[in-house]
């Protein structure tokens, strides 16, 4: 599994320049340890459109919002970053939604762990919503508190703004660990590794 992971990562390598600065950044926390116990949160790659159609069902990936080619094109280059800079993450999870296993698996290689944490929030109550929130931040934090690695987590955009109170561009991701009041802190920001 690992030899044909490593096969689908390094077929991906495309060679479209990437923003030196941020990506740098974060490649050198990722790699000196600065990163260790961190989450490296991605939004899905690009899948046109705002929302899911009415009556769309998680389970049928033809009822819902899908990456596009060029969203497809997106989560292969972000694997390569990965690759390129001998990086790999300790797990992956992702939403459960189509778009989000997607561009975790074209860009990670096997497949992520669902997890509905991580779903859209618009397909939730309140109640639900603040539950996958408190989820959330108990899972970064027992990333940070494990000091090994760092994991990578595929989302929405919505997630972004709960967790955050901003928005990210499809494909790109923050690296986040825990602020000194113990809620997320973003430590760097991926963007641009699609270009």
């Amino acid at each position: 599994m690992q030899r044909r992971r490593g096969l689908l990562l390094a077929g991906a390598t495309l060679a479209l320049p990437l923003p030196a600065a941020a990506s740098d950044a974060a490649a050198q926390a990722l790699r000196s340890g600065q990163a260790v116990g961190g989450v490296l949160m991605f939004r899905h790659a690009l899948a046109p459109g705002t929302f899911d159609p009415p009556g769309f069902q998680l389970g049928d990936c033809s009822t819902q919002r899908n990456l596009s080619d060029e969203g497809r094109r997106q989560a292969r280059q972000i694997g390569a970053w990965f690759t390129t800079r001998q990086l790999r993450p300790v797990r992956v999870r992702s939403s459960p939604w189509c778009r989000c296993m997607e561009t975790a698996r074209l860009a990670f290689g096997d497949p992520a762990d669902a997890w509905p944490a991580l779903g859209s929030p618009r397909a939730g109550d309140d109640a639900a919503n603040a539950q996958a929130l408190t989820q959330l931040r108990a899972g970064l934090a027992a990333a940070v508190k494990r000091q090994a690695g760092f994991e990578v987590w595929v989302t929405h955009m919505f997630i972004f703004s709960a967790l955050l109170g901003e928005g990210a561009g499809s494909g790109d991701a923050v690296l986040l660990g825990l602020g000194p009041d113990g809620a997320p802190s973003v430590k760097h920001r991926l963007t641009g590794l699609t270009a």
